[in-house]
């Protein structure tokens, strides 16, 4: 057993359970991937008090706009959330006493409405646009999702976060995320890869480690058939890596340290979040198994013999109602 004393969140008495947003693990996937191939370094963001990556940035968003004097004590916030960073916002807000309003497509998860609500969140289901199914939103409802937060947001005088174009979610990656891997590591990456969602993690953590060592490959995973941020044409925006892949522009995503873009399919993030949990024994979501999908693509090919770092964003506890954890995935893999 390692007992890791160096870990901040080992040592520290906190205030509140905001102190204990970040400072993850970093675990050897070595279970998973014959190390022969190269190493996956999988980092747990789902350990983060809301079991997921955007805890980090919510508090960012939160107090960089109490600095700023933009949040003033006792407004409402308001987010349109596939329910991850909406976790994260109910738990900032729960702690510093903002009234919360969670604005969200239908076709995603119950167990993140679920959660936001029991941390005392105002949830907004937005039903799905014609042609839609649950487990699978597309960039058309995310639209339909963000116009009813923008009107909720007006109604209230409220803040409204906007994760999507906010700096602090990418800063919040870069100056946190990043530097407990680089510390975790010593530095001795080879490459980084991450689905993206609104690109805050990707885009935060790829500039830092380019800062640091311009030769670390940096790689963006999109869904196969919606690769908009690539350039690529739509031909399909139904698939169910809840989180992300919504086929829209990302502005935090700045193609210079974009080395390439690459696709997953549905089926295989499925597959490597099922292989995960069996081999690893960590529990995670949709993008997790799309991550590590990508990163063990990768150590068959270009990055052969080399360590990858990758994300594991968020809980599979929050996926246990879809497919991803039917009674057939006990025999799948």
């Amino acid at each position: 057993m390692n007992l890791n004393m160096d870990n901040p969140s080992n040592q520290c008495l906190y205030s509140s359970v905001l102190g204990a947003i970040g400072h993850t693990p970093l675990v050897d996937l070595s279970r998973l991937m014959n190390p022969s191939k190269g190493r996956i370094l999988a980092k747990l963001e789902y350990l983060s008090p809301g079991h997921s990556k955007k805890d980090r940035i919510a508090l960012a968003i939160i107090e960089s706009a109490e600095n700023r004097g933009e949040l003033s004590s006792g407004q409402t916030v308001v987010e349109m959330t596939s329910g991850n960073t909406g976790t994260g916002l109910a738990i900032v807000c729960a702690v510093k006493k903002y009234p919360f309003v969670a604005v969200m497509s239908e076709g995603n998860s119950m167990e993140r409405v679920r959660m936001m609500r029991a941390f005392g969140a105002e949830v907004h289901l937005v039903p799905q646009l014609s042609g839609g199914k649950s487990g699978c939103v597309r960039g058309e409802d995310l639209a339909q999702v963000e116009e009813v937060a923008r009107e909720l947001a007006q109604d209230r005088s409220a803040f409204l976060v906007d994760q999507f174009i906010r700096r602090e979610n990418s800063t919040a990656h870069a100056l946190g995320t990043a530097q407990e891997i680089l510390r975790q590591t010593g530095g001795k990456i080879d490459g980084f890869c991450d689905f993206l969602g609104t690109g805050g993690t990707f885009a935060g953590c790829a500039m830092a480690f380019k800062k640091v060592d311009p030769s670390i490959r940096t790689y963006a995973i999109e869904p196969t058939g919606a690769a908009v941020v690539a350039g690529d044409a739509i031909s399909s925006s139904q698939h169910p890596i809840q989180g992300g892949g919504y086929a829209r522009p990302l502005p935090l995503v700045d193609a210079e340290f974009v080395d390439a873009f690459v696709t997953v399919t549905g089926a295989d993030a499925i597959e490597w979040a099922r292989r995960l949990a069996k081999q690893e024994g960590i529990f995670g979501g949709y993008s997790a198994g799309a991550n590590v999908a990508v990163a063990a693509r990768l150590l068959e090919d270009e990055m052969r013999g080399k360590t990858i770092v990758t994300m594991i964003c968020d809980s599979g506890m929050k996926y246990l109602s879809t497919d991803l954890w039917s009674e057939s995935a006990a025999d799948s893999v």
